[in-house]
């Protein structure tokens, strides 16, 4: 088996190497100087500097941007199975430890880079595994992959039906790779049966349709979001915009809201927060409407202020580049400034953004903006991020992506 020095060698500039010794695990294609014969695309390779000094091992794909992907800055570490196998149980045993038992049936098990398997994510619901793979290297080796991670899940006890893969993502022409989704075959489980599975998050059911769900089925991340939300729910009327499944709306009437108003764009979103609803006892409590919320918050606002006393602002990623970052701030700020404007004075706002590109600083800019254009003065009651199995690398600002705030409008 080869040592890391063994391997075909790109040679990266010093702004290269740079990023490299601040710990970012990318290699973008500008930065390299040279590239060895014998490197392969899906292979891994050294990366070196000028002077030939090792600075790490991973993914080579001449096809990406990110050139290479580092797995290891280690020259003494073997690529074989084993090494795979140890970082499924590193990623597992982290979960295992800050999720707690009550919450692995629906978690994130695989976090790409965070869990130093990049371009690899995997999530679990409750008997179905979903993987997304936006890395050749790792395409490559899913098979080993995806068993070891079945394996690990059976060692403790939890019954897996089936691994659903979510590659329907055009992002992988970007590595040279197909798109396409379906079940992964698994050696000792029977057929899967239907993409279809139901899970159970704080205390609340939802269906999740991984074969049609947004991104792997539905979003994780929120978990202890949602939770905090519901927290200021007693006895309110709430609005909550871009519901979605309708997690946030659900929580927040589970925890005593006195009506709940849930809006989503899309009509499949609409029945799938209305059976959840339903299967949750909370029809009565909540109604959802198929609409646009940019639409919807001016209208509400030509109505009369104070019909909701609590709006929850959860919309999808406006920006997925550098490039449109300014077209998504101004996205942002009309809706909180919108709800800002609706809510009565004392109200409560919880409001998110889910882009890496809209960084903190943005955010909270934005936030700024949108209060003095509402006139408000926002009281600040708490600041999250995303759950803890979808851990953030502080070297790797790609995984510290959800912000949430929840406010008071005074």
């Amino acid at each position: 088996m080869k040592t890391a020095r063994d391997f075909a060698s790109v040679i990266v500039s010093p702004k290269g190497e740079l990023q490299l010794k601040n710990g970012h695990p990318w290699v973008y294609y500008n930065d390299i100087l040279q590239t060895e014969a014998g490197a392969a695309d899906g292979e891994i390779v050294d990366v070196r500097n000028e002077k030939g000094r090792y600075l790490g091992s991973g993914f080579f794909n001449h096809h990406s941007k990110i050139r290479v992907r580092l797995l290891s800055r280690n020259a003494n570490d073997r690529f074989d199975d084993a090494f795979f196998q140890r970082r499924l149980r590193y990623a597992w045993e982290y979960r295992k430890t800050v999720m707690g038992k009550k919450d692995l049936s629906a978690c994130r098990l695989v976090f790409g880079e965070a869990d130093q398997l990049p371009g690899l994510t995997v999530d679990r619901f409750e008997d179905l595994l979903v993987a997304q793979t936006l890395c050749l290297g790792m395409e490559k080796r899913k098979d080993l992959l995806f068993h070891t991670l079945v394996q690990l899940l059976q060692e403790d006890g939890a019954k897996i039906r089936g691994f659903f893969e979510r590659n329907d993502v055009a992002i992988r022409k970007l590595e040279g790779l197909e798109e396409g989704k379906g079940f992964y075959p698994i050696r000792g489980l029977q057929a899967p049966g239907s993409p279809v599975t139901q899970i159970c998050e704080n205390g609340i059911l939802y269906a999740v349709d991984v074969e049609n769900g947004q991104k792997t089925g539905f979003f994780l991340d929120q978990k202890y979001n949602r939770l905090a939300a519901a927290g200021l729910a007693q006895g309110k009327n709430v609005l909550d915009c871009f519901t979605h499944t309708g997690s946030f709306a659900l929580n927040a009437a589970k925890h005593g809201a006195a009506h709940v108003h849930a809006v989503d764009i899309s009509q499949e979103a609409v029945q799938m927060a209305s059976y959840n609803a339903k299967q949750n006892g909370l029809s009565e409590k909540m109604t959802v409407e198929q609409a646009n919320v940019f639409d919807l918050l001016p209208l509400l606002q030509e109505q009369k202020r104070g019909t909701y006393d609590y709006i929850i602002l959860d919309p999808p990623a406006f920006t997925k580049s550098r490039q449109t970052v300014e077209n998504a701030a101004r996205g942002y700020k009309e809706i909180n400034m919108r709800a800002m404007r609706l809510l009565p004075r004392g109200g409560y706002l919880a409001t998110c953004s889910c882009s890496h590109f809209m960084t903190e600083e943005l955010f909270c800019k934005m936030l700024h903006q949108a209060a003095n254009d509402a006139q408000v003065t926002l009281r600040q009651i708490e600041t999250r991020q995303q759950a803890p199995d979808h851990p953030i690398l502080w070297n790797v600002p790609e995984t510290n992506y959800l912000k949430f705030y929840l406010f008071q409008v005074i």
